[in-house]
């Protein structure tokens, strides 16, 4: 993603029986690194992701196997972007750093960006030849070639700019971010020749910014569980009730404004969806105690990919459904609305309501612990993460934790 953010600014969800890839599971990516950015450009198969230490990673199978891609640098990267297709795309990191392959990440040629500064984030509107980077001190680099040259913008502003997008064209853009105390919305009409500051309504620092169909209703999100939205072009930008009270890293509307993504966390993981524009947004439990850094839904809202620290890789094909928590509401099974309380536990937790049903209890390994009633949840096991399904009730999960 865009920000080293998590670094330069200071128990995988098993599929449980019954269950056909459910909720977000992860993938072996072969690093350690953290992972900064994901992308699959054009379908949901063949995918980048980068990170620290020059990392690039490449997926031809939707994940299966994910293959190291020599960078020749080992400066972080932060962000990738291929605009029309896999061939031909770029990454941007530290010391102003901008790579460019055009087969596919088979060779990455470095390019001179015009700056030193850190580069956080890096898109092409429309096609390959006209894009934008962003990073440190109110860096905006502009490239109308493809990038045999790249020019840079006046932000008005130097603070940190995390995120950069351009909706539907190369006219009208956005570029966020306002590290480590400020909030900053800049709003471009002119190809980034003047940049208007937009009043984002809060003082919190943002990382990401995305307008799913047009370059009026976007979203942005950042720190302390900050989303905000628009439906005028950034005239207004109101508040929306995360219930997060991390960093939310990047903010990602697949196809529409109404479905869309939060991922986030330090040390902890954080992945929320919305279905309604953002008036609710619902916690999903990734299975992991990684942050999260990247959200890429290529195709639709189905099937979607999130990295982070540690070279975490997660994926979901069923938009995450399969284990759902409401923020401030605790652990509900879908479709049933049981609630364990308390969660995380140390001697036994309940199913408030349903104290005498049973409930059969698995491991994170997916081994059937055993069969427990309702008002006895977890009673002599020791300390860890297991799944609990109702006994005769299908394939309906959650996640439980218990501490001592």
């Amino acid at each position: 993603m865009r920000n080293f953010r998590s670094i330069l600014i200071p128990a995988v969800l098993f599929l449980l029986p019954g269950f056909t890839s459910a909720g977000w599971f992860s993938q072996a990516s072969g690093t350690t690194n953290f992972l900064l950015s994901v992308q699959f450009p054009v379908d949901a198969l063949t995918g980048y992701t980068v990170g620290l230490s020059g990392t690039i990673l490449k997926t031809t199978d939707g994940g299966a196997a994910w293959d190291s891609l020599n960078s020749g640098t080992t400066n972080a990267l932060g962000s990738i972007h291929f605009p029309v297709n896999a061939s031909t795309g770029y990454a941007v990191g530290i010391s102003g750093t901008i790579l460019k392959t055009t087969d596919g990440g088979g060779n990455w040629v470095p390019q001179t960006s015009g700056t030193t500064n850190d580069l956080l984030s890096v898109h092409f509107p429309v096609d390959a030849q006209t894009g934008y980077a962003v990073g440190y001190t109110g860096t905006i680099q502009k490239t109308t070639n493809g990038g045999a040259t790249w020019d840079s913008l006046n932000s008005g502003t130097t603070e940190i700019l995390s995120s950069v997008y351009f909706p539907v064209d190369a006219l009208t853009g956005y570029a966020v971010g306002g590290f480590p105390s400020s909030s900053i919305i800049l709003k471009t009409t002119d190809g980034g020749a003047a940049w208007v500051s937009q009043a984002s309504g809060t003082s919190n620092p943002l990382f990401s910014v995305h307008f799913p169909v047009d370059a009026q209703t976007g979203y942005v999100s950042g720190y302390a569980g900050t989303i905000r939205k628009t439906t005028n072009g950034g005239a207004i930008w109101s508040p929306q009730p995360s219930g997060a009270t991390g960093e939310l890293w990047e903010v990602q509307f697949p196809v529409e404004a109404s479905t869309g993504y939060v991922v986030g966390g330090y040390g902890t993981s954080i992945i929320l969806k919305t279905t309604n524009g953002g008036v609710t947004w619902v916690s999903q439990v990734s299975g992991m105690t990684n942050g999260l850094e990247s959200v890429h839904f290529p195709l639709n809202a189905t099937t979607g990919y999130a990295v982070g620290q540690n070279g975490t890789i997660l994926k979901t094909t069923d938009g995450g459904i399969g284990v759902e928590e409401k923020i401030g509401q605790g652990p509900t099974v879908r479709g049933k609305g049981y609630k364990v309380t308390p969660n995380p536990f140390t001697s036994f937790t309940i199913i408030t309501g349903h104290e005498q049903e049973a409930f059969t209890l698995y491991d994170v390994a997916g081994r059937l612990v055993g069969t427990y009633r309702g008002d006895r949840i977890g009673e002599g096991l020791r300390a860890g993460v297991y799944f609990l399904q109702p006994l005769n009730n299908g394939p309906a999960s959650m996640r439980i934790v218990k501490v001592k």
